[in-house]
């Protein structure tokens, strides 16, 4: 479980293949504090460790998470977004993350305003039921609030401090993010869906 408050960004130093699975090397500032087994969300995505060294982690990716992710467009140098799991004692800045991501969505605009920028996203209209005005979204592992949702385009607000210490001032117009969706509104919808009458 994360709570989508970024620790630290991390740079994508190795890609290699093994079957339908890439592995990806990853060296960040929090690195060197990995263990073997341990979960981090990169971009959102939780990942097990499965290899370390003095600087970097190694984390692989199976084909499911390949297919259903923005994972499989990583490249070297690129840069990812990190946090490891919530301790017990932690205080839950953000809202519960649990690094399962639901969707994915496209850069549509950017819109700068003195100071603090607006991104809008594409998103599959099915999804659209999982977004309300001012709730939580993870975006790249990032705790965020919906500003505005119109048709299938919704909007987030991001402040500088975030735009800085995360992979957002890297993305540009088209493209592709990962989405993770408030967890306890997929279980609201679940539930009414199944008191539908077939």
């Amino acid at each position: 479980m994360f709570s989508g408050i970024i620790e630290s960004t991390g740079k994508i130093i190795k890609i290699s293949s093994d079957g339908s699975n890439k592995h990806f090397e990853i060296s960040s500032g929090i690195s060197a504090e990995t263990h073997i087994d341990q979960s981090i969300a990169h971009n959102g995505v939780c990942l097990t460790v499965v290899a370390t060294s003095e600087n970097s982690h190694t984390v692989t990716a199976i084909k499911e998470t390949l297919e259903k992710t923005n994972l499989d467009s990583w490249k070297i140098d690129d840069e990812i977004n990190m946090e490891r799991s919530l301790l017990a004692t932690s205080r839950i800045d953000g809202h519960f993350v649990q690094g399962h991501v639901d969707s994915t969505a496209i850069c549509n605009q950017i819109k700068s305003e003195d100071g603090s920028w607006y991104f809008y996203f594409l998103i599959d209209e099915a999804y659209i039921k999982l977004i309300v005005n001012k709730g939580s979204i993870a975006i790249n592992g990032v705790s965020l609030t919906v500003v505005e949702v119109t048709g299938n385009l919704f909007s987030v607000a991001i402040i500088p401090y975030t735009y800085q210490h995360t992979n957002f001032k890297n993305i540009k117009t088209g493209d592709t993010v990962n989405l993770e969706f408030d967890i306890l509104g997929k279980y609201i919808i679940n539930y009414l869906e199944k008191l539908q009458p077939r």
